[in-house]
């Protein structure tokens, strides 16, 4: 397969191609939140939270690897590649009905689970969109694994406003969560119409199933669903217990503790995606040292957005959460500063590196190890430290199973520890992010009574401080002046 040529002067190439097709959505998708919690009362909110953790925890269990299978088997195939397709669509909508149907005859089970009787209602709707969203799972997939990343892009930012328009306008007009959950399904059944679309016109006679291809996908498939399966129950389990344990108003502030920034998968989600397509065909090719030289490129990257990220919401959280979700979520605000670290682990892309060398199996076995981890030491950490100690007990988890893939991703790539990453540009990055801190609270103190002034003021303050300091550092390094320079520089030490 041929890949496109990166241009010299834009280090990021297709990773920053993906990433601004994200981003054109996520304004506006990271409004959908913002909306609602003015729309409906915290109980309410609460029932809407429960309801897409629900969906959000079987959309990536009920998949079983089918769909990110794609990523390992069409890079690697020609003449096969509509079979593969063909298996992950068919196997993809076989699992949706039958985990549609499950939610929708468990409705009232779930929701006592749960502690809100109210979502008994709402989760045959939830049961449809399951459905629809993984018969279009593969779509963005198949773009990317075929090296077309524009139209992975726009497919990305398309998809995003047209959600965000279909989840906010009928909550503004309506007022009434079902109508939130039939903009959804409507949402999902134009993907479904555009995906399968696709597929007809770029495969065409070859978008045919074959049981040969299918007993490839189904073991490499398998046991990285059986992790993703692990992974999403432990990654998730936090909000499951504390939304068992409390009411659904509790559970609301939780969950805008647990904030999760769309930002973050936006640039995350592509580069881990384009590693693993590149190493795919730099494996192929027998180039292991470029494989090691991607690896690293990917972590800079990747760490020169989330360190920073992370700085800067530490700094502007407080205001941040009373601004987005009123003075009302003001005891969400803790949960969010410590939750907040957790942007730091997608820095390390282990868990592509391992699918490259189909290490499918080990990925299983950290993430049992992680889940175990969590559930023996849970209710220990929610009665020392209350609704913190769910955090905390996640964070914990997140550490031990990066530790556990860093030393398999040390082996596979046969470096030792001082090869393992490119720890200079990962040093210097760090101490640049903090250094910005510090003036960025400043402006935030002399504006505590504007709290949006002064978000945008501190906000600001430290863009221009981090983007000049780290122009500075590189060119006193002999990279040139300029912020490209800066990132040309980095993406050389990375390999």
């Amino acid at each position: 397969m041929s890949r496109p040529a990166e241009s010299p002067g834009v280090p990021f190439g297709p990773e920053l191609v993906l990433t601004l097709g994200r981003s054109v959505g996520f304004a506006v998708t990271f409004l959908i939140p913002v909306a609602l919690v003015r729309v409906f009362d915290q109980a309410t909110f609460g029932t809407y939270k429960q309801l897409f953790l629900v969906f959000a925890t079987l959309y990536y269990i009920a998949q079983v690897g089918l769909a990110e299978s794609l990523f390992y088997f069409v890079p690697r195939a020609q003449a096969r590649r509509g079979a593969y397709v063909a298996n992950a669509a068919i196997g993809l909508g076989a699992l949706g009905l039958a985990s549609g149907g499950l939610v929708w005859a468990g409705a009232p089970a779930i929701a006592a689970r749960l502690n809100n009787p109210a979502l008994a209602a709402y989760l045959p709707w939830i049961g449809a969109f399951l459905l629809l969203m993984l018969v279009s799972a593969g779509l963005e997939i198949v773009l990317i694994a075929h090296g077309r990343f524009a139209w992975a892009a726009a497919s990305y930012g398309l998809s995003d406003l047209l959600r965000a328009a279909l989840f906010i306008v009928p909550a503004l007009v309506m007022r009434r969560v079902e109508w939130v959950l039939i903009g959804a399904v409507a949402f999902a059944a134009l993907r479904v119409l555009v995906t399968l679309g696709y597929f007809v016109g770029e495969f065409r006679g070859a978008l045919r199933p074959a049981r040969g291809a299918l007993k490839e996908q189904l073991a490499y498939a398998l046991p990285f669903g059986a992790a993703v399966l692990i992974e999403t129950i432990q990654a998730n389990l936090h909000q499951y217990v504390v939304s068992a344990r409390f009411d659904a108003a509790t559970f609301a502030l939780y969950a805008v503790g647990c904030l999760q920034i769309p930002f973050v998968d936006f640039v995350a989600g592509p580069a881990g995606n384009v590693m693993m397509v590149r190493m795919s065909e730099r494996l192929v090719a027998e180039d292991r040292a470029s494989v090691v030289a991607l690896w690293h490129q990917t972590t800079l990257r990747l760490a020169l957005i989330f360190f920073p990220l992370t700085a800067l919401l530490l700094v502007l959280g407080r205001d941040l959460i009373v601004v987005l979700f009123t003075p009302a979520y003001a005891a969400s605000v803790p949960i969010f500063l410590v939750w907040s670290l957790s942007i730091l682990f997608p820095v390390l892309q282990t868990d592509g590196v391992l699918r490259v060398f189909a290490r499918t199996r080990f990925l299983l076995l950290v993430n049992v190890a992680r889940l175990l981890l969590i559930l023996g030491s849970i209710s220990w950490f929610l009665s020392r430290f209350g609704l913190m100690g769910a955090v905390l007990v996640t964070l914990s988890g997140m550490v031990l199973a990066k530790a556990l893939m860093l030393f398999d991703t040390s082996r596979l790539l046969k470096v030792g520890l001082r090869g393992l990453l490119p720890w200079t540009g990962l040093t210097a990055t760090a101490g640049l992010s903090a250094a910005a801190a510090a003036p960025a609270w400043l402006v935030m103190r002399a504006l505590a009574d504007h709290p949006l002034a002064g978000l945008v003021a501190a906000g600001m303050t430290y863009t221009s401080i981090y983007l000049a300091v780290l122009a500075g550092f590189y060119w006193r390094r002999g990279a040139g002046g300029g912020v490209v320079g800066a990132l040309q520089a980095m993406r050389a030490e990375g390999g």
